[in-house]
């Protein structure tokens, strides 16, 4: 392998153009960005880790870059805000090749010009081993306009974009097979290629009652994050679970290995969906817009008073929903 800044000098050749925003670019000790004029930055930062998040035998090398820079993404389209640069870290050990380690980088290249992010800077260098991918990302908002958990209030409605337990099947599959069919390559894809629905997190904060929108994306599973939104606004949210959006691939394999599908819904993780909730009135002006722009929302249940808990009602019975998604701590 080159040494350290052989190689940044190699993985900085295939980076896309930057943007005009940029007042200096990688290259000097830091680099310095325009803020877009009146809006607040928001920041995220997410690492992944060999054998915790991600083995090659299950994640090809330039899917790698690509879910590290959309796990980010997500974050960020969760506050209502749209990304615009990236700063990555690299640790990486002796057993990874720099040919390896570029198609990391060529998976988060192609997918940052998907989404308009920049590259900006970072830091790279040895270890032992794992390799270790952090990622920090910026984007931007209106001012006063993000999004947060703690906004839910009785009565709103709760709702998720997109489905949900794709991923999670997705990699059951893997760990077991190789997808043969092409419900089976829809799952595997919705693990390899997480594709956070941005326009609709930017939209929700440029609308007139984003004030009154909890977001919340769904890395974790759909009860986990029920439950921060729960907690961060001391409600109490109550869930139908034959509303929950699942696919029919997702409905496919459940019958093919005799598993109930919402398990993967409610804690398998990484659909980087949205979940949120919304006051009736502004829930009408959404779906208007979801209808026009071809995006698919589902109202699955509401916000009470009391709490915070999560319930789910399944045949006409209130159950509780424990907290069941995935913990890096609890599942090492």
């Amino acid at each position: 392998m080159q040494d350290e800044f052989s190689l940044i000098r190699s993985w900085l050749s295939r980076r896309p153009s930057p943007n005009r925003h940029i007042e200096v670019d990688v290259g000097d000790d830091a680099a310095v960005v325009q803020s877009l004029t009146g809006n607040s930055t928001v920041l995220a930062c997410d690492t992944m880790v060999e054998t915790v998040h991600f083995k090659r035998e299950t994640l090809p090398l330039k899917e790698i870059g690509r879910k590290l820079l959309a796990v980010n993404a997500s974050d960020i389209n969760a506050m209502g805000a749209t990304p615009v640069y990236a700063l990555i870290c690299v640790s990486a050990p002796d057993h990874w090749q720099e040919a390896e380690l570029m198609q990391i980088y060529e998976g988060l290249y192609q997918y940052a010009e998907e989404i308009q992010v920049t590259l900006i800077g970072g830091d790279t260098t040895y270890t032992p081993g794992p390799l270790t991918l952090s990622l920090t990302l910026a984007g931007e908002v209106e001012k006063g306009h993000a999004l947060r958990r703690s906004a839910a209030k009785p009565g709103d409605l709760l709702f998720v974009t997109g489905t949900l337990g794709d991923s999670a099947a997705g990699l059951d599959l893997l760990m077991k097979t190789e997808p043969t069919t092409e419900w089976e390559k829809i799952l595997v894809k919705a693990h390899h290629r997480p594709d956070p629905p941005l326009p609709i997190g930017s939209w929700l904060s440029s609308s007139p009652y984003y004030a009154r929108i909890s977001l919340n994306d769904i890395s974790d599973g759909l009860a986990q994050e029920a439950w921060e939104i729960a907690e961060a606004s001391g409600v109490s949210i109550v869930i139908e679970e034959d509303k929950i959006p699942l696919s029919p691939a997702l409905l496919q394999y459940a019958e093919k290995t005799g598993r109930n599908p919402f398990e993967w819904a409610w804690s398998g993780g990484e659909d980087f969906q949205l979940l949120g909730t919304i006051p009736p009135a502004g829930w009408k002006a959404f779906m208007w817009e979801a209808r026009r722009r071809n995006w698919r929302i589902e109202c699955i249940g509401k916000v009470e008073s009391g709490g915070p808990s999560v319930e789910k009602i399944v045949d006409d019975k209130r159950l509780e929903v424990s907290k069941t998604g995935y913990n890096h701590f609890a599942n090492r």
